[in-house]
């Protein structure tokens, strides 16, 4: 039968594993080979994707992809990785001692290697005193980060590379991080491994021991091994392997300081355990990764030292990458010898080298688990699974979702409105005392209306933001984001994508830029930029102070829900263009659903602190830099110039009727906005706006949120002090816009279409320089541009008309 067809709760054996060469290698490397058990747990609520556990983890497949996996429900006879045990384990403990780097320099280049959600980031920011963004699902680490440390008269550059199953060129990700290893090839592999995962985990470390660089294993989260009642004589397993294992517990310090000794041992030569060690993957296969080996040696470009094992192994397994260090001329006669070598091989064993070689790599671990690890025979059901019950759940989960998402925005509401009026009055008092304080001119207005306007009128939302981080930092560290994509697999599948590209849009509500530079964890191509060009309709928190701001105003009694029905209206907006996408651009394929669910671990609140503030950090920066210079610019197209001619006519009636002075000032200020150059500018670009229903005002406000989202607020701040209520410094931005919309009578259904432009139009720079870095095309970034204008544009007209119809 097929895996599709095992019955929740149900137990069987892998017997093969059929398919296209791209997922079957991928299934191969996270663990189903021929005679691993595999358990069905639950389908997700939508029926798809379906949720097995494979090597003591949780993994997630789709039930197209299960199908092309053939199990047993008896235990099969002679599965491949008890034929690779047959190779004598203890045979790798012979081997060379390695010399080490005596008279060198006091300088360690260290590469920090693991599969995600392993703790490695963790442990990098105990080591370098970083604070670099640590949370639980793949994908958080999107490029290589260096720091420093100097221990033991040594400095150790640390070099964090993205998590991978696996040394092969399935992402950009991995890519990278096998590349990296191969051309740099650093002193030294710091390979951090899951302690409660050790099967799935040092797949990873046996490709680790073919490039041939110096290894060094951390056993992180080993405090949750030694409570499980489980034993690991991780001394041992390091002599079999040739590797130092030290136990390490990563978020509370616990083991770091030996570890790094541990590495300069090594590179001074004086570590017993560490030896030359070759995996053997039996005759046929030695004889090949040989020959391709002796082919390549005999022909590198001058300065490369010989190639690794694994290079020649990627090569039999058809993946030219392998050949960066090999002139043109020779690229074809080893590309065809290796050819001829695979052919002969799969032949005589009647099954593919790529699956014969992770047959093999499964059997030595198996084989060196064996004699080193005591598993519990009996594990108790994991809080992981008993949370998983409410939260995934058939019927509860989606619901418990929407429950989730819709708190977090009555939250950021209702929590930050106290702190938020507290601050508001706070800038409106200090307006005033400048206003009474220096005399009328362009100090005293640069500094009352431009800069304490303007920025104030953006900083007021602070609190909002602050708690809508910490939501988020909550959602990401507890491990409940990868569990989001398990749920909405079944609608984005629908759309032509995958649950994995909900993370991004997801980690969008916070800021799109890392949200799009998250896409590199999606194999697919395809569904990479699909993902990079919809993750801008997800409302992020520079846009939620234009959100609060309107609502506040105009929709009080309603806030949530609004709030929600604007961030759903995103969502919704990417649904339909990565429809529009699929149909047009870029041909619908069916791209492979294979995700790991990490287990629940509970947020400490110094790592929801950490995160909240180095995210608040980037926002109130920003109100130093960009907002308070486009402030400052809007203050003075709005200041300037200033026409005498009403300057004197209203200064001569406000001589005579001094008791209607306040009123005289608002008349004043606002004729003269009338006349400045951000009117002018406004009423140019009024007509494009117009059929939306929007003034010049929220024109120009548009305008000047190309900048920064966050302009928008401070652009309002800065207009809407010249009015019916100018002068009176007592009245806050939300007072004053609900004046001018009592004043004009501007329907509601016209700021309710504002807000939905301002959520899909143009994404900010940074959002358009992160698409440029990540696709190296200037067309996609165009693109990008101006699709989204667009399709802001015509929704927004579509709300106006159809209100004016009902």
């Amino acid at each position: 039968m097929n895996l599709s067809e095992l019955v929740t709760g149900q137990e069987a054996y892998i017997t093969r594993v059929k398919g296209n060469n791209g997922i079957k290698k991928r299934l191969n490397e996270l663990g189903f080979i021929e005679g691993q058990r595999v358990k069905a747990i639950k389908a997700a609520p939508l029926k798809d994707p379906v949720e097995y556990e494979i090597m003591g983890y949780l993994l997630t497949i789709r039930k197209s992809d299960a199908a092309t996996i053939e199990i047993d429900r008896s235990v099969p006879a002679g599965p491949a990785f008890r034929r690779a045990h047959q190779h004598n384990c203890h045979r790798r403990r012979a081997g060379d001692r390695w010399a080490g780097h005596h008279g060198r320099t006091n300088i360690i280049n260290v590469a920090l290697v693991g599969n995600p959600n392993c703790g490695k980031t963790t442990i990098y920011n105990y080591a370098t005193r970083s604070k670099e963004r640590v949370a639980n699902y793949s994908g958080v680490t999107v490029a290589a980060r260096e720091g420093r440390m100097c221990i033991g008269g040594y400095r150790i550059n640390l070099i964090d590379l993205p998590g991978t199953y696996s040394l092969k060129a399935y992402s950009p990700e991995e890519m990278f991080v096998t590349d990296y290893l191969l051309h740099n090839k650093p002193d030294i592999v710091l390979n951090v491994v899951d302690a409660g995962n050790l099967e799935r985990n040092l797949f990873l470390t046996t490709q680790l021991i073919d490039t041939g660089l110096k290894t060094v294993v951390a056993l992180n989260m080993y405090d949750e091994l030694t409570e499980s009642k489980a034993k690991l004589d991780h001394k041992e397993l390091g002599a079999m392997l040739g590797i130092p294992f030290i136990p390490t517990v990563g978020s509370k310090s616990k083991g770091l300081n030996e570890l790094f000794k541990t590495i300069i041992n090594i590179y001074e030569g004086t570590d017993e355990t560490v030896r030359s060690v070759n995996l053997s993957y039996g005759r046929e296969i030695d004889d090949a990764i040989v020959s391709v080996r002796t082919m390549m040696n005999g022909h590198l470009v001058n300065g490369n030292e010989g190639i690794s094992r694994l290079t020649a192994i990627r090569l039999l397994e058809d993946d030219i990458t392998g050949l960066f260090s090999v002139p043109p001329a020779i690229k074809d006669k080893i590309k065809t010898l290796a050819g001829n070598k695979r052919k002969q091989i799969e032949s005589l064993l009647k099954n593919d080298l790529s699956s014969e070689i992770v047959n093999m790599r499964y059997g030595f671990i198996e084989g060196a688990l064996a004699e080193t690890y005591t598993p519990v025979k009996n594990r108790p059901v994991s809080m992981s699974q008993k949370i998983d019950r409410v939260l995934t759940h058939k019927v509860w989960g989606l619901p418990v979702f929407f429950g989730i998402i819709w708190f977090m925005f009555f939250a950021t509401f209702r929590l930050g409105e106290i702190p938020m009026n507290g601050i508001e009055n706070l800038f409106g008092w200090l307006s005033g005392l400048i206003h009474k304080s220096i005399p009328d001119g362009i100090a005293g207005s640069l500094l009352a209306d431009g800069i304490v306007g303007g920025v104030g009128g953006v900083i007021v939302f602070l609190p909002n933001i602050i708690i809508l981080f910490a939501f988020i930092s909550l959602l990401e560290d507890s491990g409940y984001m990868a569990r989001t994509a398990f749920l909405m697999d079944k609608v984005m599948h629908k759309t032509g994508l995958h649950g994995k590209s909900f993370i991004p849009l997801l980690m969008g509500f916070g800021c799109n830029v890392p949200a799009i530079m998250a896409t590199r964890t999606i194999d697919s191509k395809r569904d990479r930029l699909i993902t990079m060009f919809i993750t801008p309709f997800m409302s992020c928190s520079a846009r939620l102070p234009v959100y609060v701001l309107f609502i506040s105003a105009f929709f009080p009694h309603y806030e949530s829900l609004m709030l929600f029905a604007i961030y759903a209206i995103g969502i919704l907006a990417a649904l339909i263009t990565a429809i529009i996408l699929n149909k047009t651009i870029f041909r619908r394929t069916e791209s492979p659903f294979v995700m790991e669910l990490p287990p629940y671990r509970m947020p400490t609140l110094r790592s929801v602190g950490k995160h909240t503030w180095f995210k608040t950090s980037h926002f109130l920066k920003k109100m130093g830099t960009v907002i308070l210079l486009a402030s400052v610019i809007i203050w003075a197209l709005g200041y300037f110039p200033r026409d005498n001619v009403i300057i004197g006519k209203y200064d001569t009636l406000i001589t005579e009727n001094k008791a209607d002075k306040q009123q005289l000032e608002s008349m004043k200020e606002k004729e003269l906005l009338e006349q400045s150059y951000i009117s002018r500018i406004g009423k140019f670009i009024e007509p494009v706006f117009e059929p939306l229903g929007f003034d010049w005002r929220m024109s120009v406000s548009i305008l000047t949120g190309i900048m920064a989202k966050e302009v928008v607020v401070s652009s309002m701040g800065i207009l809407y002090q010249a009015g019916d209520d100018a002068g009176n410094n007592n009245l806050t931005l939300v007072n004053r816009l609900r004046n001018s919309r009592e004043t004009e009578g501007i329907p509601l259904s016209t700021y309710f279409g504002f807000l939905v432009f301002i959520l899909l139009y143009f994404p900010c720079m940074g959002s358009l320089i992160a698409i440029k870095k990540e696709t190296a095309r200037y067309k996609w970034t165009i693109f990008s541009a101006v699709y989204p204008l667009l399709f802001a544009w015509l929704t927004a007209f579509f709300i106006h008309q159809a209100a004016l119809i009902l």
